[in-house]
């Protein structure tokens, strides 16, 4: 971290020593609001002095001795002492004498107070102190609170074990006779000075024990001061204010980033971001650098900063399921540091609305679709308010289809309703950023900082080519390879894959990205052949323990290319491999077991793994050729910061796209482009539909009003070719219309306004796909007819995603063995929503049917037949075999039908007559979500615990989430087979704020419970 601090000045609590502190007024001195003095029961308060903090009349209880002081101490220890004051001891005797000249001849005293009498002191107190009420005892420290009630209790007897003290006994004198009431005036006694009295009071406070520890006061004082203190910071502060040197924040923050992520210094350009104007006044940002430049810290710093000075709640936009989960585990530690909540918003995880926290704040990490949801649960409870700042990473996924879609419709709401809203965007350089600025208001900050060097190179035949964009020929020779092939090598490996890895492997890492899934399975097979057997010898037993895990997630099954490539430091990565064997993959890469992995280009869009040297197979991923941005992102993770001086990328091309590559390292960014009007407009007409459902408009003009702010607006000449943006808005308005999901208002207007039905109401709030809302709801309105209660196959069916039918082409004489396995119920419940057993037969004898049956009921009910395996089994190995899918596509499945399954349960939710279906499918989401045995379900809850880390977890003895959440993670380590320190501190951190949340959430719930209804009726 730096070193450096920000100088800009913010407010500051200065303390003054108290030698220090000037006297010459009497408002030096009375700082002690509700500061009283109990003498004999009198109680002596200022209640219109100003505060002074709690720690400061703590520390002076503790600092008092068992002994009696002299009149020349001080009582106070030089802290706005009275002893030594002589101008205000005179000022008090000039004012007492001066009352009491008033009141020569009249006793204001009734009879009150006989204890006085009973002290052994022949003197009155002084007529100053008769002028306080005894009632106000608010604010007294603890001992004088204990003086005050042996005082006014005088039959209590002293305490067995009470400490004898050598100051006067006034807490239990002896008692004298309670004088009888007559009219005879008792003669007068002279009066003790008001200072006098005021020591005599402090004598007595100072010899008042306490009941309670006088060190856990003290802890308790100083933690109330703190906390009083920074409270009065923050409120004296503008709302931008600092609480802090490290860019506004506490210095705690500085030392946990360097603690928790081992960054000890700013980059240079990071610095320069945070020290922008438009940062500072809270303006909207976007800022573009390269991958791996660091973009992700900044605004990690920035979110800290809404949530700690501004104490707003702040939204964190990330593209995919996998990077949520990674950083909720990395920012969980900070939330239990800095006391804020971090809450998991990805495939069925989130609570819509969420939970309204009254004492925390929260940091939602989310995914596109789930923020959407998010933010409209917002908007709908009035409670946009309390988000202070949205953060989207990967913001030119504007551009990325029906994704882009949404991310626009998210903020585009954001931007309209909430003017107050700080939004940053983080991105990869853009074509037309400006585009971007526009729509969102935004300032840009724009650097080309790579931590690390990268050098980019490309391949034709046995030559190695610089990179060199400016010039004209773009390519400059470099050097020739010099690793001698044999004529069976040069077959098997005609680009020279193996002389480029082996410059590199074992002892740096390398990635190679390829165009297909199976590709990447066979380059990895090949270079393994020709590898010498010392790669077998490097780090043997990791490598060992490695194979030995990926067979216990896959319960006893191994994929036999990995047995093959791993004892040579190799692995594949795509979406073939399931959650579970991905991430072991990667935690061996990066701690160095593994030394090169072949991937697809998802890898580069994903998870952060960098390499020494990244070899492009080719220049296209499946049939498409590269995009300017895909090859970026994938040379991108070329060197290793902290590690390599220098990263390389090496693209391999043939003769025939030398021209296309030159144009490929050349060319302009691309540019991104609004995806409202992607698909037959789909969303544009979702958003309509939300915007009325939400009350955010009412009425057609309303609607273009919104339209206008929105990125399609901005880029309306370039993507509204044939209609305007108007024709189009007023064109799907009357499409929504149609469908029946929405309608004119039957209120009186002046002017026409609209509204959702029902059945656009529930289509918006669970987020369902417009193609498929009528289809959805006819398919559940025909399940209640006949719902197979006995067996999940009927729910599991009713949400299997609608999109992946697609997908699925089913084997015949599968399906139909399957389905003979089937009960008598369930083989009824096929027949009635379309695929009778005749069918199926008929198919996998490869015969002809003539009886039309609908395509996509058929396929469905297949991979329904798919999940209801898994759900009874659980064993994913075992079910992709037997439906010959590959494992990383069956789990894909699954976690589509429990996101899907959370979608369908909002749907129902809005509808009255699917009541039934609200219990079921609560059930159902959960087992979808784990698909796991019931008793790992709590484990697997923790961000980033799968299923085999959950088993470990559960045989080592931490069986619940309390467990997890107090575990040692030292204990951990020991316990669980191959658990880095990093990983046990992660996961101890997850549960603790995971158990944190559902602890508050039902706090919040109780105190809902009890508060006072605003509306309670009264006289």
């Amino acid at each position: 971290m730096s070193t450096e601090v920000d100088n800009t000045p913010g407010p500051v609590v200065k303390r003054v020593p108290s030698k220090k502190r000037p006297r010459d007024s009497l408002c030096n001195l009375i700082q002690a609001n509700k500061r009283t003095s109990v003498l004999n029961g009198q109680a002596l308060t200022n209640t219109e002095s100003s505060s002074i903090p709690l720690t400061q009349i703590m520390t002076q209880e503790s600092r008092v001795t068992e002994q009696c002081y002299s009149d020349s101490e001080d009582l106070f220890d030089g802290y706005d002492s009275i002893i030594n004051d002589s101008a205000f001891l005179a000022k008090l005797e000039d004012m007492e004498q001066k009352v009491e000249n008033d009141n020569v001849g009249f006793d204001p005293r009734p009879l009150k107070d006989f204890t006085k009498q009973s002290c052994g002191d022949d003197l009155t107190d002084s007529i100053l102190a008769e002028d306080f009420p005894d009632t106000l005892l608010r604010g007294l420290p603890s001992s004088q609170l204990a003086f005050q009630q042996d005082v006014t209790n005088p039959q209590r007897q002293p305490g067995l074990g009470m400490k004898i003290t050598s100051t006067p006994d006034v807490k239990h004198p002896k008692l004298t006779d309670i004088p009888t009431h007559n009219n005879t005036k008792p003669a007068r006694k002279a009066r003790r000075s008001m200072a006098d009295q005021l020591k005599k009071a402090m004598l007595e406070n100072a010899g008042s024990s306490s009941r309670v520890s006088k060190t856990a006061l003290q802890k308790e004082a100083v933690m109330t001061e703190e906390l009083s203190v920074a409270m009065q910071t923050i409120e004296s502060a503008s709302m931008d204010g600092d609480l802090g040197p490290f860019f506004g924040l506490p210095s705690k923050v500085k030392d946990l980033i360097m603690r928790l992520k081992g960054v000890q210094d700013l980059y240079e350009w990071q610095k320069a971001c945070l020290d922008l104007d438009s940062v500072k006044q809270r303006k909207n940002l976007i800022y573009s650098l390269p991958t791996s430049g660091g973009k992700t810290l900044v605004a990690e710093i920035l979110i800290f900063k809404e949530i700690l000075c501004r104490k707003k709640d702040a939204v964190l936009i990330l593209p995919y399921v996998a990077l949520v989960q990674e950083k909720v585990r990395g920012l969980a530690s900070f939330g239990l540091e800095l006391d804020f909540m971090v809450e998991e918003y990805a495939g069925s995880k989130g609570k819509f609305p969420p939970v309204k926290r009254r004492h925390k704040n929260s940091l939602y990490i989310t995914t596109i679709e789930k923020g959407h949801s998010l933010v409209n649960s917002l908007i709908e409870t009035h409670r946009l308010e309390n988000i202070g700042l949205v953060v989207v990473d990967e913001l030119h996924m504007l551009g990325d289809g029906s994704r882009g879609a949404i991310l626009e419709m998210t903020l585009a709401k954001v931007l309209y309703i909430n003017k107050s809203m700080q939004i940053i965007g983080m991105s990869a350089t853009l074509g037309n950023i400006g585009d971007l600025q526009k729509f969102l208001k935004a300032e840009n900050y724009t650097s080309d900082f790579r931590p690390v060097e990268l050098k980019e190179y490309v391949k034709m035949g046995d030559s190695i080519y610089v990179v060199e964009p400016k010039e004209e020929q773009c390519f400059r020779l470099s050097r020739h390879l010099a690793f001698k092939y044999s004529s069976g090598m040069q077959k098997m490996d005609p680009d020279r894959i193996i002389a480029l890895v082996t410059e590199v492997i074992p002892q740096q890492s390398c990635l190679i990205f390829c165009a297909t899934k199976k590709n990447c399975e066979n380059v990895a097979s090949m270079i393994c052949k020709y590898l010498l057997k010392d790669f077998l010898k490097h780090r043997e037993e990791q490598k060992a323990t490695l194979l030995s895990e990926l067979r216990n997630v896959g319960n006893g099954s191994l994929c036999p290319v990995l047995q093959k490539i791993i004892p040579y430091g190799l692995a594949y990565h795509h979406s073939g491999l399931t959650s579970d064997e991905r991430r072991l993959v990667e935690e061996a890469y990066s701690s160095g077991v593994l030394c090169l992995l072949t991937c697809t280009s998802t890898l580069a869009a994903g998870i952060n793994l960098p390499a020494r040297r990244v070899i492009l197979r080719s220049p296209y991923v499946a049939t498409e050729f590269l995009k300017r941005s895909q090859y970026k992102q994938m040379v991108g993770r070329a060197g290793r910061a902290g590690i390599d001086s220098v990263g390389e990328s090496i693209l391999i091309i043939q003769d025939k796209d030398k021209d296309m590559v030159k144009k490929l390292v050349s060319a302009p960014m691309e540019k991104c482009y609004s995806n409202l009007l992607h698909d037959g407009n789909k969303g544009l007409l979702s958003l309509i539909l939300s915007l009325i459902g939400l009350n955010i408009t009412q009425t057609v003009e309303q609607v273009l009003d919104f339209m206008s702010g929105t990125l399609l607006s901005v880029q309306e000449t370039q993507s509204c070719l044939q209609k305007s943006l108007k024709e189009l808005t007023e064109e799907s308005i009357g499409i929504l219309k149609e469908k029946g999901l929405v309608e004119n208002s039957s209120r009186p207007s002046t002017e026409p306004c609209l509204q959702v039905t029902r059945l656009g109401r529930a289509t918006y709030k669970g987020s369902v796909d417009l193609s498929y809302c009528d289809v959805l709801y006819r398919d559940l309105c025909k399940g209640l007819e006949g719902l197979l209660l006995n067996s999940f196959l009927h729910l599991v069916y009713l949400v299997t995603p609608y999109d992946m039918v697609s997908q699925c082409k089913p084997d015949w004489m599968l399906y139909f063995t399957q389905f003979a396995k089937l009960s008598p119920s369930e083989q009824k419940m096929a027949a009635t929503i379309g695929v009778p057993e005749s069918f199926l037969a008929r198919k996998a004898a490869g015969q002809s049917v003539r009886k039309n049956v609908d395509v996509l009921v058929v396929n469905r009910l297949y991979l329904a037949l798919v999940l209801y395996s898994l759900l009874r089994e659980s064993n994913l190995w075992s079910i992709s075999d037997r439906f010959q899918m590959t494992r990383g596509f069956v789990q894909t499945l699954l976690s589509s039908a429990s996101a899907f399954c959370s979608c369908v349960l909002h749907f129902t939710e809005e509808l009255e007559e699917f009541w039934a279906y609200k219990a079921l499918l609560t059930e159902l989401t959960r087992r979808l979500t784990y698909c796991v045995q019931m008793e790992l379900i709590p484990l697997m809850e923790v961000a980033g615990v799968m299923e085999l880390r959950a088993k470990q977890l559960y045989n080592a003895g931490f069986r619940t989430l309390a467990h997890l959440a107090n575990a040692d993670p030292n204990v951990l380590i020991k316990k669980v087979d191959n658990l880095f320190k990093k990983q046990a501190h992660q996961i101890v951190a997850s549960a603790k704020m995971l158990l944190q949340e559902k602890a508050e959430a039902l706090q919040e719930e109780f105190e809902d419970l009890l508060m006072l209804p605003v509306d309670l009726p009264s006289v």
